[in-house]
């Protein structure tokens, strides 16, 4: 791993242009090696977009894994790269709403798209933030993971077993909570509710959260511009009257939201993940 990483850090160096190309080369070549995470991807694209055909739905799975590979080699630029020149690739349209995420409790939801910890560097460039973290199980990776994240501004990164009061008490001291709520993490802390149609085991943090603390939700979107000109974070409106008084029903209507910012673009959202591996009692697994 630590040869890994040199090479992260070397390759850093290299025009994004460059960069981004040799990405899109390796994600050519591992669409065919991975056979496990392809088969995943192309599951879950059955799955979500059953409209398509066969072969739009592998040509967009050949896509995605393009994609995931630029972003895992471009990580390199948002570790090393100086603040200078994250600060001219990254663009941030419209701007973001500083003081309604350091004024009073809030939630950046920010969906699994590639380009998420563009995302999270965008933010810490400009404030403390805290969020939820999940060790990874190579010890030198983690480091790295974690020293990138935490670069600028001061972030408190709590593990996920540590449930969330250190969250709550991290957000009404007016730390903006960056939260990823679309994994399958089991039945704890989640709820049956439909992703594309497919009923999918769904956290209820972000409602549960919102709820007890009284705080705005904002999407966070992470993009990647054209052409190799770097990458787009778009910050959506607060959700109104946002969960209400149905925690299933909130968490349902988070979901939706998801599902339309991935049509948007959806060879850049995270199709490796099996989201559907926990089942209800009783059904097969789908992969």
């Amino acid at each position: 791993m630590r040869m890994v990483l040199f090479l992260m850090w070397l390759l850093h160096f290299l025009p994004l242009a460059i960069l981004g190309r040799i990405g899109n080369t390796i994600g050519f070549m591992l669409f065919y090696v991975m056979k496990r995470r392809r088969h995943i991807a192309l599951t879950n694209l059955r799955l979500c977009l059953p409209k398509l055909t066969d072969t739009e739905r592998r040509t967009l799975a050949h896509q995605h894994f393009q994609a995931y590979v630029r972003s895992v080699l471009e990580r390199g630029i948002l570790w090393w790269a100086s603040e200078q020149r994250l600060r001219r690739l990254i663009l941030v349209d419209p701007a973001m709403p500083k003081e309604a995420m350091q004024s009073a409790p809030c939630i950046l939801l920010c969906p699994h798209f590639v380009g998420l910890d563009v995302a999270g560097v965008a933010i810490a460039m400009e404030m403390s933030a805290c969020s939820i973290y999940t060790q990874q199980s190579n010890a030198v990776f983690n480091e790295a993971l974690r020293r990138g994240r935490m670069r600028f501004k001061p972030v408190k990164i709590f593990a996920r077993n540590e449930g969330i009061k250190p969250i709550i008490r991290a957000m009404r001291a007016h730390l903006p909570f960056f939260i990823l709520p679309d994994m399958d993490f089991g039945t704890k802390d989640a709820e049956f509710v439909p992703f594309f149609g497919v009923t999918a085991a769904t956290l209820t943090a972000v409602p549960r959260i919102a709820a007890a603390t009284g705080a705005s939700v904002i999407p966070v979107i992470a993009s990647t511009l054209p052409n190799y000109r770097g990458w787009k974070i778009t910050f959506h409106p607060a959700w109104d009257h946002y969960p209400g008084n149905d925690l299933i029903a909130a968490t349902a209507s988070m979901n939706r939201f998801i599902e339309s910012e991935i049509l948007k673009n959806p060879s850049e959202y995270f199709w490796a993940h099996r989201r559907f591996k926990t089942r209800p009692a009783g059904e097969a697994c789908l992969y």
